[in-house]
């Protein structure tokens, strides 16, 4: 099927056949150089490209076709994570008073919904104006999570920006916390490190960690710290200090984002610029955190496209949601979806050139 809508065209094909024969498919939407791929496959934002100063596009997430690769040490690249992005304590979350034990992925913690989580199913797709429309529904107990819930991605692209849409409904009170998992490389993928890009925040605290990433408590000001983005500086620049919360050689922290326009209108989070390149990329979410993580542990398991194999800080994830364990946290915004409501977050992704 291929289909347009406005400026956008949109088309789908055969990607790859995953476990039991089931078809995995790559939607792609395409405006003027903008192109953007989805795979079906964990509903993945699986390549996006851009052009630089001088007009040139390249393809700027990190990537592979190879789906060992995909469904083994890259299975988070450009996926959509949940139910609970990001970590809750100690497997286990209370609602209304009921304990209820999750799948564990390891470390004391459940990451990203669990060992099976979101980013490891096959969701239904449709094409939506300008994008693509993905489903999924996720039964009561799933991971260990309460309530049976239908989910829904839609990624739109216009001329110069992608939107991802998430909506959820739930027939059990339960909790969720849903983002993409892309990692950028404004450089082009396979171009080296993303130490001197420039990254901006729209953030005055973050939320310190425990040695598991689990925040212990309030949330504390980045001024004066290796964490204050509030102006433009390269990512690489502090990324190196002795401070106590640079764990594991770089950041994956969460920033306390300033308060949201509370209409549903997304506001910027974050600004990332590419000096070489000139390419930029404007972060706008509806979304009150972003976590920052930039591949401290990547060893080269990942070859992209480009035959280059990926080291640490070979891309930076921006991945707006709410903070982490804010079911074991009552002072951070609530994750609790009930029956009766829509969980509603917008994400953009609006791309440019530096002059």
């Amino acid at each position: 099927m291929t289909g347009s809508a406005g400026t956008t065209e949109v088309s789908r094909a055969h990607f790859a056949t995953g476990g039991a024969g089931a078809a995995i498919e790559r939607w792609t939407l395409r405006n003027g150089p903008i192109e953007a791929s989805v795979l079906t496959l964990g509903a993945t934002l699986h390549t996006l490209t851009a052009p630089d100063r001088t007009g040139a596009v390249a393809q700027i997430l990190l990537s592979t076709d190879d789906l060992g690769a995909i469904l083994g040490p890259a299975r988070h690249y450009g996926t959509v994570v949940g139910r609970y992005a990001n970590r809750i304590a100690d497997s286990r979350i209370t609602v209304d008073g009921v304990e209820h034990q999750l799948a564990a992925t390891g470390g004391g913690v459940t990451l990203h919904g669990g060992p099976d989580g979101f980013a490891h199913r096959i969701w239904a797709a449709e094409e939506a104006p300008g994008g693509v429309r993905l489903r999924l529904h996720s039964p009561d107990g799933d991971q260990g999570f309460p309530g049976a819930m239908d989910v829904q991605v839609t990624y739109t692209l216009a001329e110069d920006s992608l939107t991802i849409d998430y909506r959820a409904t739930t027939n059990r009170p339960t909790v969720v916390n849903l983002t993409n998992h892309a990692y950028v490389n404004l450089g082009g993928e396979g171009s080296g490190d993303v130490l001197g890009h420039l990254l901006t925040l729209d953030a005055d605290e973050y939320t310190p960690v425990d040695e598991r990433l689990i925040p212990y408590g309030p949330f504390e000001p980045v001024a004066r710290t290796p964490f204050d983005f509030t102006t433009a500086r390269p990512i690489g620049k502090g990324i190196h200090d002795s401070h106590a919360q640079l764990l594991g050689g770089g950041y994956d922290h969460d920033w306390v984002l300033r308060p949201r326009s509370g209409d549903g209108t997304p506001t910027r989070a974050a600004f990332l610029e590419d000096p070489v390149s000139g390419r930029t990329l404007e972060v706008l979410t509806t979304e009150p955190g972003i976590q920052v993580y930039t591949a401290n542990t990547f060893h080269g398991a990942v070859t992209g496209a480009s035959g280059v194999a990926y080291g640490p800080y070979a891309g930076v994830a921006l991945e707006t949601q709410h903070h982490p364990d804010s079911p074991h946290q009552p002072s951070y915004p609530s994750t609790e979806l009930r029956p009766g409501e829509e969980f509603r977050s917008t994400t953009v992704l609006r791309l440019g050139v530096a002059r």
